[in-house]
C-alpha cells in the first residue's frame, strides 16, 4: 500500500521561506514521477507546480520558477519542496503526488498521478 505524508507547512510572512517534505512508503517501482501540487480555496483547480523524475530531472510551472526547488532523498524515500521569496498568492494546500512511469515517458507538471498525500497548508501573509 503506497502512502504519501506531507509535512512542513505553516504560516510565514511574504518574502519568507518554507521547506515541505513528503515521506513515501510502499512504492517499489524504479521509474517514477513525483510532484508537488497546490490548491487554493475556495474551489480553485489544483495546479501542478513542480515535478521530479527518478533520474533527477526537474520541471517547474511558471509561477514558481526561480523561487521553488524540488528535490528528493532516495535513501530516505522523501520528496522536498524548498520555497523561497514566498508571496501571498502562494497560500494553498500543498500536496505531493506519485506515479510509476514507463522507461520512454517523461514527467510533466500537470499530468495525472496515481497516488496522493493529504496535503499540508501554507499561508503567506502580506
Amino acid at each position: 500500500q503506497v502512502q504519501l505524508v506531507e509535512s512542513g507547512g505553516g504560516s510565514v510572512q511574504a518574502g519568507g521561506s518554507l521547506r515541505l517534505s513528503c515521506a513515501a512508503s510502499g512504492f517499489t517501482e524504479s521509474r517514477y514521477c513525483m510532484a508537488w501540487f497546490r490548491q487554493a480555496p475556495p474551489g480553485k483547480e489544483r495546479e501542478g507546480i513542480a515535478v521530479i523524475e527518478d533520474d533527477g530531472t526537474t520541471t517547474y510551472a511558471e509561477p514558481v520558477k526561480g523561487r521553488f526547488t524540488i528535490s528528493q532523498d532516495n535513501a530516505k524515500n522523501t520528496l522536498y519542496l524548498e520555497m523561497n521569496s514566498l508571496k501571498p498568492e502562494d497560500s494553498a494546500l500543498y500536496y505531493c503526488a506519485l506515479l510509476g512511469r514507463s522507461w520512454w515517458a517523461r514527467c510533466r507538471v500537470n499530468q495525472g498521478f496515481a497516488y496522493w498525500g493529504r496535503g499540508t497548508q501554507v499561508t503567506v501573509s502580506s
